[in-house]
């Protein structure tokens, strides 16, 4: 009697939806579709060892699951932002956020401006 252990979940099927040979290309697809709520891996056929950049030993591929297949393909046919619009925007943004409670610790003065600490090495002796 060689029975299998029954599962209560089926197991799920992967599908690729994107293949590079490059492993940031590959992150920022999968950190897109994280965006858009499609849970996604990456898989990494590439040889580190060697840094084999070509054919089958260089093969990166972003998976998702099967249910979400056409919606990830959605996400990644949509019209990204160009680099000009991206340019414009940065440089349109403010880069101190008033609202931005970490900016309050770059007002509190620390001990080394309160003249307690060395600035420098002549005040050291």
């Amino acid at each position: 009697m060689n029975e299998t252990p029954s599962s209560d979940t089926a197991p799920i099927d992967w599908v690729p939806v994107f293949r590079t040979s490059t492993d940031y290309e590959a992150e920022i697809v999968r950190d897109r579709l994280s965006d858009a709520g499609i849970p996604a891996v990456i898989e990494n056929k590439r040889d580190h060892a060697f840094n084999l950049t070509i054919g089958d030993m260089a093969r990166i591929r972003v998976l998702v699951q099967a249910d979400y297949e056409e919606e990830a393909l959605s996400v990644l046919r949509t019209v990204r932002v160009s680099d000009d619009e991206l340019t414009r925007l940065a440089l349109e943004a403010s880069p101190l956020d008033p609202d931005d409670p970490t900016l309050l610790e770059l007002d509190a003065p620390n001990d080394d401006e309160a003249g307690d600490g060395p600035d420098t090495p002549a005040d050291r002796s």
